[in-house]
């Protein structure tokens, strides 16, 4: 069905947490492939053990080349990206499946809705840790929660089509370790041409905070922000308020975005924080 990617950084614990709620809670059986950076911690072992298909590099390479690491190797017909740190609640895969086939084209960007402790789509604190993540009580829950479908999503988990994954080159490896990378790789989807984008309420995962980004042991932090602006002479924040309308009830496919007075006063505050990049 969905072959799905997952970098993974000495996260074990949350990896964990992440592959048992695929087995235990998808409707269909899905290829899952783990980039593993360095595995020290054991996440190599387990991965052996398990025999979950992977790839593999000693040193830690960043989220975005360990994403297009694992995509080379992916055999279905969609590329969907997870955070190491998202637990998939029960039937997600049906209602992505739903959904896909209801667009009934390849054009698309889909996402999840995230639940988590705070600054999530849904606040609701089911843990912020491995050690306190209250399965039992999301799975009570998490059906009674809801947020409405997305208008411009820009976050993993994400599901593309392979020919659109391989039509805009996967992940930009200039955004590793990772910050700012997904919305270029938004950017690109938009300039190719797609121009749905779209997170499903019924698609929903736990998220641990971003505990994958916050790991930057062994590589250089960038700041996405600028990368971004010096990419594409406009800011993430532009893009996201201009182009993908982002966090607006989704009402169909997105247009050109409008030229008014807004537009253009946005875009000379674009370039005048150019200057200074």
């Amino acid at each position: 069905m969905f072959s799905i990617i997952i970098p993974t950084y000495n996260n074990l614990n949350y990896f964990k947490i992440c592959i048992n709620s695929i087995h235990k809670n998808s409707k269909y059986k899905h290829e899952i492939i783990a980039h593993i950076n360095d595995g020290s911690d054991g996440t190599l072992q387990y991965v052996n053990i398990n025999k979950i298909k992977h790839t593999y590099t000693q040193e830690n390479v960043g989220l975005c080349s360990g994403i297009n690491f694992a995509s080379k190797v992916a055999t279905t017909n969609f590329i969907l990206y997870s955070h190491d740190d998202m637990y998939f609640c029960p039937d997600w895969d049906e209602f992505l499946l739903k959904e896909i086939n209801s667009i009934g084209h390849e054009n698309f960007y889909i996402s999840g809705i995230m639940i988590q402790k705070k600054n999530g789509h849904i606040n609701f604190d089911c843990g912020n840790t491995y050690d306190d993540f209250d399965e039992n009580k999301l799975l009570k829950n998490y059906k009674n929660i809801n947020f409405y479908d997305n208008q411009g999503s820009h976050f993993a988990p994400h599901v593309v089509t392979k020919n659109v994954w391989n039509a805009v080159n996967g992940f930009s490896e200039d955004f590793n370790p990772g910050i700012g990378s997904d919305p270029d790789f938004n950017m690109k989807l938009w300039n190719y041409g797609i121009r749905i984008f779209k997170a499903i309420n019924n698609f929903k995962v736990y998220h641990f905070s971003s505990v994958t980004t916050r790991k930057k042991i062994g590589f250089v932090q960038n700041r996405g922000d600028k990368t971004f602006l010096k990419k594409w002479g406009i800011t993430t924040e532009f893009f996201k308020k201009h182009y993908l309308k982002t966090d607006s009830k989704y009402i169909g496919p997105l247009e050109e975005p409008k030229k008014n007075i807004t537009y253009y006063l946005d875009l000379l505050i674009c370039k005048f924080r150019f200057l200074f990049v």
